[in-house]
This record gives C-alpha cells, structure tokens and sequence, in this order.
C-alpha cells in the first residue's frame, strides 16, 4: 500500500493562463496537476490570488486515494464553474487536507512557437 507523499500546502506564484490563440491545433491554457498517493481522498482547496481585485478563495476540488487530477484552468467545469480569467498575471494556494504531490504546467500557443513550461511550486 503506498503512504501519503507529499505536503499539504502548495503555492505557485507566477501563474498565467494565456489567450487562447486563433485557429490553433493546441488551446493555450495552465494547468495544475495532482498527485494522491495515499489511500484517502484529498479535499483540495484553491485560492487565486491577484495584483489588482480582491482574492478568489475556496474553489474545492476531490481527488480520489491513488489517483491524480489535472486541473486546466481553461476549464471552469473541473473549478466548480469558476472561470480563472485570461491574460492576467496570478497565484494560486492549494492546500489539502492529506498531503499531495502538486505541479504547475503552462502552455502558450499564442507566440509564432508553442511553448510549455513546468515548475514544481514551493510546499509547507
């Protein structure tokens, strides 16, 4: 049986979810993806932070013991409807209540070249 990996709070500062591009095969988007290694199902809470609105906190998402999730923030149905907006720079706070492996990925394909970048974010 594998034991729970991970940490419990995760924060990712340079977040960005970028246009989506005209007539392109790829749909720009940044995405988080989790990791629940453990046997219990992680309740996992968001918080989008901002340089200039007020924060957007308690956006909660499951994920099942020994499963993972990735979470597009293109797409409002895998945020309880919440639409993170576009072309604005953000932070995110994820925080579980068992501990979980989380990753930041971003793709651009609005730039001649599609690009993707990923980051491990800082943990407690």
């Amino acid at each position: 049986m594998p034991k729970p990996a991970g940490k419990k709070k995760w924060y990712i500062p340079d977040a960005f979810n970028p246009s989506t591009g005209q007539g392109e095969k790829w749909e720009s988007h940044d995405c988080v993806s989790i990791l629940n290694v453990g046997e219990q199902d992680a309740k996992v809470r968001f918080a989008f932070y901002f340089e200039d609105r007020e924060p957007v906190e308690d956006i909660y998402v499951t994920i099942p013991g020994r499963h993972c999730k990735h979470v597009q923030m293109n797409r409002p149905e895998l945020l309880g409807g919440y639409a993170v907006p576009r072309d604005v720079p953000y932070a995110i706070m994820v925080e579980s209540d068992v501990e979980i492996i989380v990753q930041y990925s971003r793709m651009d394909v609005t730039q001649p070249n599609m690009t993707l970048m990923t980051a491990i974010p800082y943990s407690e």
